[in-house]
């Protein structure tokens, strides 16, 4: 198991209408196509303009076909740009690959 650990900076103004398309369009999205969301954060100390989420994975062939089912869906082609008609939703987005140590307690 892999775990994929993404960070989306927020532009100006944007992490409300960012969270609200994680929370209808981009969560059903990845569970359509078995993506296995460990979960997703804000910051409640610091700026407040990161959210986080983590994916877990069997290995990186598999998340490497998910992600590509996923870009390619048709819903996800319409309902993105839509939500950015009043400008980019994100600024910076980080990615990190981690794998667990063998003294992990990861159920």
């Amino acid at each position: 198991m892999i775990y994929e650990m993404r960070t989306y900076e927020a532009a100006p103004g944007k992490m409300r209408p960012l969270i609200d398309r994680f929370a209808n369009v981009t969560d059903r999205l990845f569970k359509k196509y078995g993506f296995k969301p460990v979960g997703y954060w804000t910051e409640s100390i610091g700026d407040n303009t990161k959210f986080h989420y983590m994916l877990a994975w069997a290995d990186d062939a598999e998340r490497l076909a998910k992600w590509a089912e996923f870009r390619d869906d048709p819903e996800r082609a319409i309902a993105f740009p839509a939500s950015e008609v009043d400008g980019p939703l994100v600024t910076k987005i980080t990615n990190q690959i981690w794998v667990p140590t063998a003294f992990s307690d990861l159920n």
